[in-house]
């Protein structure tokens, strides 16, 4: 079982298209940063860190799924559920649940990895087995 983490959302009129609601776009840029947020108040450090000390450069986004239930407007705000729907041995699926108070307005799955430099070519990147003690400090 996973952790859940909340991350926090304040709508700005910028965020919204021409009629007033949330541009699609800007639903994944927060699942994003909740993915981000999520590791970190997990106990995992930034990304800039484990570059250093493990060569894990981050959690690039292999494939995502959104599902748009209700729409959003600017000066609301919402609020990112995100845990850990499933861990395979290189990816992971993080799920997101967007609301608004107790109202669902968009559910994301994304799948992801734990990338570092390939060895051979720095300029690639290549998927590593899940680590064991990050997948404990989310559970």
């Amino acid at each position: 079982m996973s952790k859940t983490v909340t991350y926090s959302v304040n709508v700005m009129f910028g965020d919204c298209d021409p009629a007033g609601i949330v541009f699609f776009p800007n639903f994944s840029k927060w699942m994003d940063a909740s993915s981000l947020h999520f590791f970190m108040q997990c106990g995992i450090p930034p990304w800039r860190e484990t570059t250093k000390t493990r060569g894990i450069i981050g959690t690039p986004l292999l494939e995502i799924h959104t599902k748009f239930l209700r729409p959003a407007t600017y000066g609301e705000t919402l609020t990112v559920y995100t845990s850990i729907d499933q861990w395979n041995r290189k990816t992971f699926v993080q799920k997101h649940v967007v609301q608004r108070g107790d109202t669902v307005l968009c559910e994301g799955l994304e799948t992801r990895a734990f990338c570092q430099r390939h060895p051979d070519d720095p300029d690639r990147i290549q998927a590593i087995e899940v680590p064991e003690d990050f997948k404990a400090l989310c559970s």
